[in-house]
């Protein structure tokens, strides 16, 4: 009874006080690279980490060894050269395996104390961030969309259908892992000074391999398709292509748009292609400009990774698919008589 008084008088729970301080910041974000490149999703972090306000200082980590680490530290100075970097290199650190990156991360936190710790909501950050997590005894919020405060948050639940915000209560580190899509960077202009660059010592750690897990080897696609997390147009087929040969039309129409290649986790789990093409709420979240679905459902598990795409088109022969739901053009047809005729009219990417 006296809770319900409480609640008709809606009298406001200390626990739910939020501090508007404003006090400064001490940010770490966790870059990827490959190849000598930051992933653009790791700028998308550091523009999370931006969101604090102005008083936030960033730090961006960069480990790896040898050219690599060299190359894409340089091209994330010149691309946001406020931003300063800690540096980590050591062989240790040259493929992404979880265990070794949480045990840097817990060492980097020790020397730099950092308030906030980001990264992309990755494959590589949502390996990494929750073993870090656990080594420093802290919880992670995952997923973010918005960041509404220093400790508040937004976040999607079920399946992308309603939004929560939250407060992180915890000890520091605040871990967070934030979704590209919904943090745009913005270069800044280079006619600053470069940050300064601080090196930490990881000799304290075990020569001896960390964790369980071995690398093994890495294989990928050789194309000049854009980046699935990053594209502007992305060509999705589903189920509907029936098995890895006919999903070659999706391909070569992608190619002639200029576009990244998706794939439902349907089509992924047929074999039809590998994973690393999987959109959606366990695969990858895309926000692209043109989205173009052919034989998609539009199951709830993918339309969490899709449906913020700024155009939706979709092709199905089932007038009553749900994907038509989301979509702002909706094709009635059969997609092996409307890819060709796609692939037909549209001319060829200069």
């Amino acid at each position: 009874m006296a809770l319900l008084r409480l609640l008709r008088q809606k009298i406001p729970l200390r626990s739910l006080t939020i501090n508007s301080s404003n006090r400064s910041l001490n940010t770490l974000v966790l870059a990827e690279h490959e190849g000598g490149s930051v992933k653009a999703s790791s700028f998308n972090a550091v523009a999370a980490a931006q969101a604090f306000g102005n008083e936030t200082s960033v730090s961006l980590l960069m480990a790896g060894s040898g050219p690599s680490l060299h190359a894409a530290a340089n091209q994330a100075a010149s691309s946001h050269p406020l931003i300063s970097q800690v540096r980590i290199n050591s062989d240790k650190f040259e493929h992404p395996l979880a265990e070794p990156w949480a045990e840097l991360i817990r060492l980097v936190q020790k020397k730099g104390s950092y308030s906030h710790i980001i990264t992309a909501s990755t494959s590589f950050g949502k390996n990494v961030i929750p073993r870090a997590a656990a080594l420093l005894d802290v919880s992670p919020v995952t997923d973010i969309i918005q960041i509404t405060g220093n400790q508040t948050f937004v976040r999607p639940i079920y399946a992308g259908n309603a939004l929560s915000t939250i407060r992180y209560v915890g000890s520091g580190p605040c871990m967070m892992t934030i979704r590209p899509t919904s943090f745009p960077f913005l270069s800044a202009e280079s006619n600053f000074d470069i940050a300064p660059v601080s090196n930490i010592d990881v000799s304290t750690l075990d020569s001896e391999p960390i964790g369980r897990s071995t690398w093994l080897k890495q294989t990928s696609q050789d194309t000049e398709r854009p980046d699935l997390s990053n594209a502007r147009i992305v060509v999705t087929g589903g189920r509907g292509l029936k098995n890895a040969e006919n999903f070659k039309m999706i391909e070569k129409l992608a190619d002639k748009l200029g576009a990244a290649v998706g794939a439902t986790r349907a089509a992924v789990d047929a074999g039809y292609v590998p994973n690393e093409l999987q959109v959606g709420q366990t695969g990858k979240i895309v926000a692209p400009d043109l989205y173009i679905a052919f034989g998609v459902s539009g199951a709830i598990q993918h339309l969490a990774g899709m449906k913020d795409s700024k155009v939706i088109v979709a092709v199905n022969k089932d007038a009553d698919a749900p994907i038509f739901q989301v979509a702002d053009y909706g094709l009635v047809a059969d997609l092996f008589q409307a890819i060709p005729e796609l692939l037909e009219k549209i001319p060829e990417k200069n």
